[in-house]
């Protein structure tokens, strides 16, 4: 057994993949590792597999008709990239960018996605998948009456990578739908409680107790 079927072994008994399928999986995955600032599905382009994350986080993107990028979720380990492509032949393709080192399996839909739309077990599990993932845009949106000290915290400590925060500020004003000028205005005031410190055009996590403290204030609605 080489290097990478040794690590993919590894990973597979980690994770309990192989108990997510009813049929044997082991000749189909492959194991992709992507760096920082990679694209692992290209918006538009139909990927050619069904990722599922082991270790790291990735933003997922959308283009609008007026040329407009807005940020629609973070996504993490355990979670599934691809799944509606799976089912939906015409299926607008998001982009999908890795945040941090993300290492994912792939099962591509060419080998196996017969066996993936007939595999009970498998349906099952992307079923809760979904529903969490569902409920969780949903929480999103409900929390968008939170301060935004309180929405801005939670996602710092969500996207951050080595405890450095790298989002571009226009981003991250689409995505919580407020001004520039809010947005720096509470970025300022984290620096100045200790919390973050600019370095460059980036801010390193000084006090991660605080951002934590602030929150979890959105889990107590």
């Amino acid at each position: 057994m080489n290097h990478l079927q040794k690590k993919k072994e590894q990973l597979m008994k980690q994770t309990g993949f192989r108990q997510l399928f009813s049929f044997p999986i082991d000749s189909f995955v492959s194991v992709i590792t992507h760096e920082p600032g990679e694209w692992i599905i290209q918006e538009g382009r139909r990927p050619e597999s069904l990722f599922y994350i082991v270790t790291g986080k990735t933003k997922i993107y959308v283009t609008h008709q007026n040329g407009k990028v807005s940020l629609l979720n973070i996504m993490g380990e355990r979670d599934f990239m691809g799944e509606m492509e799976l089912f939906h032949d015409h299926y607008h393709t998001k982009g999908i960018q890795a945040i941090s080192r993300t290492t994912c399996f792939a099962l591509p839909y060419r080998a196996c996605r017969e066996k993936l739309l007939n595999d009970a077990t498998f349906l099952r599990h992307l079923a809760r998948f979904l529903s969490i993932k569902s409920t969780t845009m949903a929480t999103k949106y409900a929390q968008s009456s939170f301060p935004l000290e309180n929405r801005l915290a939670a996602f710092i400590l969500q996207t951050a990578v080595e405890g450095m925060y790298k989002e571009a500020h226009v981003v991250v004003c689409d995505y919580f739908g407020v001004s520039y000028r809010h947005l720096l205005h509470v970025i300022s005031q984290f620096c100045d409680k200790g919390y973050l410190q600019k370095v460059g055009r980036h801010y390193v996590v000084i006090e991660r107790d605080g951002l934590l403290h602030l929150a979890a204030l959105l889990e107590k609605d």
